[in-house]
């Protein structure tokens, strides 16, 4: 099956339906919390079933559509199933690969490392580049990328530490910090980015010690949420938390949110990699979903939180 769709996927701009090889997601439980976020449940996604892995930044819509990236330069889209108010699976998915400008289809390696997804509010998307550091511009997935100016300075990460969070904050500006790039005045904070092409100005964030920023998404009320992660051997490999940034932290240097949610414990201990945010009538729900980076140690599990707010 994983042969046969990666053949499939080999088309330039060609979606395609994964429909064999079991479920495309499977759900499990998540420990309840004594306040915050509630867990709603869990899923994890058969990457043979949908043929890849790598899975990085995330979007959910109000239709419940889920989109992700993956750093192997690929996409894809399936519907959220619900059982109630658990996940329950996921429909059969669309899938592609991203495309450079003429329309072919990114090599994997240093040009196709897609690790950060933001949707615009005309409906195109936002998708940051690691190693060739860069963001590009989709009117849809399955279309060529256009150019879309990068946040200045970004071009000095590590081949592996880039722009891995970038965010449509409710004023329109843009979120973006960089996983690794330490501010030149304060080695403990991280160089982030806010406003836009022609308007970006620089900024900082405080991470908890040893982590890095792996992405982030912006709140209705001007906030925004920012999803951190770490890995050490010797303690148990990876852990990762989600931060508050409230509206009036937004606005001052550095950067600091508040934590949110912590993993492991209120969720699996895994290299989460993506956080999407969805308005619903009783408040939030936030996604989270984490990178298996192709390796059979590792797993592609969808988390889905409500929130107050």
């Amino acid at each position: 099956m994983r042969r046969r769709a990666l053949l499939l996927l080999a088309l330039p701009g060609t979606a395609c339906a994964q429909g064999s090889g079991g479920p495309l997601a499977t759900p499990f439980a998540v420990p309840p919390r004594p306040d915050g976020p509630r867990a709603l449940g869990g899923l994890e996604i058969n990457t043979a079933a949908l043929g890849f892995g790598g899975l990085s930044g995330l979007h959910l819509d109000d239709a419940l559509n889920l989109t992700a990236i993956s750093d192997t330069g690929k996409w894809f889209r399936a519907a959220l199933q619900m059982r109630g108010e658990a996940p329950a699976g996921l429909g059969p998915a669309t899938t592609g690969l991203l495309q450079d400008g003429s329309g072919e289809a990114l090599r994997r390696g240093r040009t196709a490392d897609a690790e950060a997804l933001a949707r615009l509010p005309d409906g195109s998307w936002l998708v940051g580049f690691e190693r060739w550091h860069r963001i590009r511009i989709f009117r849809r997935l399955d279309l060529p990328g256009g150019y879309f100016e990068a946040p200045p300075g970004l071009e000095l990460s590590a081949a592996n530490g880039g722009l891995e969070a970038l965010a449509v904050l409710a004023d329109g500006r843009l979120l973006a910090i960089a996983e690794f790039l330490a501010d030149a005045a304060d080695p403990t904070l991280l160089r982030g980015w806010l406003g836009g092409p022609g308007a970006w100005r620089p900024t900082s964030y405080r991470p908890m010690p040893g982590h890095g920023v792996t992405d982030a998404a912006g709140l209705p009320d001007g906030g925004a949420l920012v999803l951190e992660r770490r890995f050490a051997l010797l303690e148990g490999g990876f852990s990762a938390r989600l931060a508050h940034v409230t509206p009036a932290a937004m606005a001052r240097t550095p950067i600091i949110g508040q934590t949110l949610l912590q993993f492991p414990g209120d969720g699996p201990g895994e290299n989460w990699e993506g956080i999407a945010v969805l308005r619903r009538p009783s408040g939030l729900w936030l996604a989270l979903i984490s990178d298996d980076n192709e390796n059979s140690f590792q797993r592609s599990l969808l988390l889905l939180y409500a929130w107050a707010g």
